[in-house]
């Protein structure tokens, strides 16, 4: 597949990025010609982040500096209404068990009912990130947790001054 068409949104948290966030993403934009990965935020789902939006941003931009076809940008609507504002005609999504499927099996349904033109998409995560989460990284990095080979090298940096007094 040489071709690579149209706009995607890959939205998340991204609190922090991980190695399997990264996988995604560039699995995304190997197939898509414009990659915008977007950052809630404010999480619904979550009451904190441990990092700023911004700080978010900033990690991930660090994380696919050699991806030229993705961008990051902050989102604060309705996902579908941040999909529209970008010209995407999909969100892509990754997933790594049943937990997530039955979450954005509702999610996609929903944003099918706010905007029926744009596609949910998802990629399964490779084996060796199926496991892996920001919260349980967080987690391991709290307690002291090696997540050098979870995360890429300028978030475990970021992590460990954060978190380093924990």
């Amino acid at each position: 597949m040489n071709q690579r068409n149209g706009t995607v949104v890959c939205p998340g948290s991204y609190d922090p990025v991980t190695n399997g966030h990264v996988d995604i993403i560039t699995r995304t934009s190997n197939v898509f010609e414009r990659v915008v990965v977007g950052v809630v935020n404010n999480p619904v789902r979550k009451e904190k982040t441990l990092f700023s939006a911004e700080e978010r941003c900033e990690l991930i931009r660090e994380a696919t500096a050699s991806l030229a076809n993705v961008e990051v940008q902050i989102f604060a609507t309705l996902l579908v209404e941040f999909a529209r504002d970008n010209d995407a005609k999909a969100i892509v999504k990754g997933l790594r068990a049943i937990s997530d499927f039955e979450y954005e099996f509702e999610m996609a349904q929903l944003n099918r009912k706010l905007d029926p033109g744009i596609e949910s998409m998802y990629v399964i995560a490779s084996p060796h990130y199926s496991f892996l989460s920001s919260t349980g990284v967080k987690e391991m990095a709290t307690f002291g947790g090696d997540v050098s080979d979870l995360v890429p090298g300028s978030v475990a940096a970021a992590l460990s001054e954060r978190l380093g007094g924990r």
